[in-house]
């Protein structure tokens, strides 16, 4: 059977891990919502009263 394996040392890794340690974890992610699914303005209601009493 073979040995372990040594880690390959990636410069990036160590400066996250570097990062972390004095600032602290990032802060999770966070959903953003749908701009379609949106509220409507508020100025189509006036629109709409307008056009039922053409």
């Amino acid at each position: 059977m073979a040995g372990k394996r040594r880690r390959v040392f990636r410069a990036a890794k160590e400066v996250r891990a570097i990062a972390r340690e004095r600032l602290g974890a990032p802060p999770p992610s966070r959903v953003i919502e749908d701009p379609r699914k949106a509220k409507p303005p508020k100025h189509k209601k006036r629109l709409l009263r307008e056009m039922e009493n053409e």
